[in-house]
């Protein structure tokens, strides 16, 4: 059972190391979830003395006003032998045999952290002893309550410390050591009073009752001890500690320990609580009772730190890696993430992901609808079809047909599909520059650097308009190629005037009449639709040639050809992480570091057996 106390104090030199001090922030804390004994008690109740009766030591520092200005943890650790000595972590491969310099660095520490003007703070000192006079335990020495700031300190103190007791004894996985002395009514002992407040069952309350032999003639403390006039669930251990004369004279702590067992063995009044009273006893109680709980807790934490390693592991994913420091790994690095951003592009184009659909709605419904718009039947009305024919036969009327009118007919009809044709092209534009500004988004690398992500995007805005730009001339060739060339085909198979029975002999004049003119507009608005039909197939495949294809083959050959020609530093200013996530990043890897090495150290420890 030994190990499991071993291993909390593993896990405890863990957090601490890591920075989980069990303060609320924005990651998960291992501290919190660990079984501890806090010590508790206002000042001059006697704290101090009961720590070092159960240790055997003078190490903690004395004097007036608050004193403890951290939390101390406490380990305790029996071996073998006769030596005895103390580690701090902070002081790692250092030992201390001479425990007065343990108390001087523990005041030298709380200093180093708070400075000399009697703040506090919540970081801890871990204190190791290792003697063959402790029993296996671990404790943590919480600052003294007390009622009234001394002077250096700011009016706050007093409750700056309540709230620091109030952050380790609200836990449920909290023991609550509460340190009363039996000179003073128990109804006022700062302890009891918020021990009610966060167990008032006093389910995780062990009640110690100092300075026993100091209470006044004729009284005594036996109906407290023996849990009559505040009952806990856990019976009450007294304690009697060293007098300050004692301390004054360095009375040895082995002597005051045998002098407390033949106190409470002599009186005639606590004779028969004389076995469950004492510092050793204590000590005994608390090992004990720490490790049932830990037992208890094991399985939990071990679920609870599986849960959060994939939880904080997850979190690590989708922040990406930090950035390399050689130009190579920057180059590799940007061609990676730009590669993913065009793979999720491609995946919109291609339907893997929404937003590609809406370039097909264009060729399907918005050119259509925009050529039916063009309204042939108009611009082939009767009087523009003999102001054309009139105007293209100039001096000489046309002989048999009116083929330069026929031509300036479709051509001015033929030309008015230029609109629609770049209206297409714009709008499939428009869409990949939209699904540009989704790939950035869906991008998860890409919002480490926001740098590289502007770069990113008006490289794909530069090329996509370069492509436009490309589509929109072969696009409008297309029409203009209907223009310079006609189907002759199609004229070829029109009935003629002298098949129909027409006479050739009719007056030139007579050509002009409005059924002539009108079988010209029909001819040529059949033509033109047809023509109209054709571009309707022929301008898609264009546009998705120059346009679509293109974007999926070399969106950004123009960027990665440029980076190629980057130095180091240019490289790294693409990659300028904001600090907000490499902090988070950092602090999410010695998240993780810690709840591996407790991962292990479970896995190590056959606390079943």
């Amino acid at each position: 059972m030994d190990s499991l106390i071993s291993l909390v104090n593993k896990l405890q030199r863990a957090c601490t190391a890591l920075g989980d001090h069990g303060e609320e922030n924005a990651l998960p804390t291992l501290w919190d979830s660990l079984p501890a004994i806090a010590v508790v008690g206002g000042q001059s109740s006697g704290k101090s003395s009961v720590l070092e009766s159960i240790v055997g030591k003078d190490f903690l520092p004395r004097g007036s006003g608050i004193v403890t200005r951290r939390p101390l943890v406490l380990q305790l650790h029996k071996i073998d032998g006769h030596r005895e000595y103390a580690e701090f972590m902070h002081l790692p491969r250092k030992r201390f045999t001479n425990f007065a310099l343990v108390r001087k660095e523990i005041q030298d520490e709380t200093d180093r952290e708070t400075g000399l003007n009697k703040q506090i703070s919540p970081v801890p000192i871990h204190l190791s002893i290792y003697s063959p006079n402790v029993v296996n335990l671990t404790l943590i020495d919480l600052p003294g309550l007390t009622n009234v700031a001394v002077e250096g300190q700011p009016d706050s103190i007093v409750a700056d410390i309540e709230n620091m007791v109030r952050s380790y004894i609200e836990k449920p996985n909290c023991i609550i050591l509460a340190i009363s002395p039996a000179n003073q009514d128990l109804a006022t002992s700062d302890a009891i009073k918020i021990c009610r407040e966060v167990d008032p069952k006093g389910e995780r309350t062990l009640g110690v009752l100092t300075k026993i032999d100091l209470m006044d003639k004729g009284t005594d403390a036996v109906e407290i001890l023996e849990g009559k006039s505040y009952r806990l669930q856990f019976p009450w251990i007294g304690v009697v500690n060293r007098s300050q004369a004692d301390i004054n004279k360095n009375v040895d702590m082995i002597a005051a320990r045998r002098r407390e067992r033949e106190y409470f063995a002599n009186s005639p009044v606590y004779k028969h609580l004389a076995h469950r009273m004492g510092s050793e006893h204590l000590g005994k109680v608390l090992s004990k009772h720490l490790e049932q709980v830990i037992k208890s807790r094991i399985p939990g934490i071990q679920s609870l730190i599986s849960k959060t390693l994939a939880e904080l592991e997850g979190e690590l994913t989708r922040l990406g890696k930090p950035v390399a420091a050689d130009a190579g790994g920057k180059l590799y690095a940007i061609m990676e993430i730009c590669r993913i951003f065009d793979q999720i592009y491609k995946d919109h184009l291609d339907g893997v992901r929404p937003g590609g659909e809406k370039i097909y709605n264009v060729f399907d419904a918005q050119l259509p609808a925009a050529l039916k718009r063009l309204q042939f039947d108009k611009q082939l009305s009767m009087e523009n079809v003999k102001k054309l024919i009139t105007e293209a036969d100039g001096y000489q009327p046309h002989l048999i047909a009116p083929e330069q009118g026929y031509r300036r007919l479709i051509e001015s009809s033929l030309v008015s599909i230029r609109g629609p044709a770049e209206a297409a092209v714009d709008a499939v534009h428009a869409l990949l520059k939209e699904l540009v500004h989704k790939a950035v988004s869906k991008t998860p690398e890409l919002k480490q650097y926001p740098t590289l992500r502007i770069a990113v995007g008006n490289a794909a805005f530069e090329s996509l308009e370069r492509m436009r730009e490309e589509s929109r001339k072969a696009t409008l060739k297309l029409v203009d190629m209907e223009c310079s060339y006609l189907t002759v085909d199609f004229f070829r198979k029109l009935p003629q005037d002298v098949e129909k029975g027409g006479s050739p002999t009719l007056s030139i004049f007579d050509r002009y009449n409005d059924s002539y003119l009108r079988r010209i507009g029909t001819t040529v608005l059949a033509y033109v639709n047809m023509v109209c039909a054709s571009l309707r197939n022929s301008i898609p495949k264009s546009i998705v040639y120059c346009q679509v294809r293109e974007a999926k083959r070399s969106l950004l050959d123009q960027f990665f050809t440029e980076l190629g020609k980057k130095e180091s530093k240019q490289l790294g200013s693409l990659l300028d992480e904001d600090p907000a996530i490499m902090e988070r990043r950092a602090a999410l890897a010695k998240r993780v570091e810690l709840y591996r090495s407790a991962q292990a150290e479970i896995d190590a420890v056959a606390w079943t057996k």
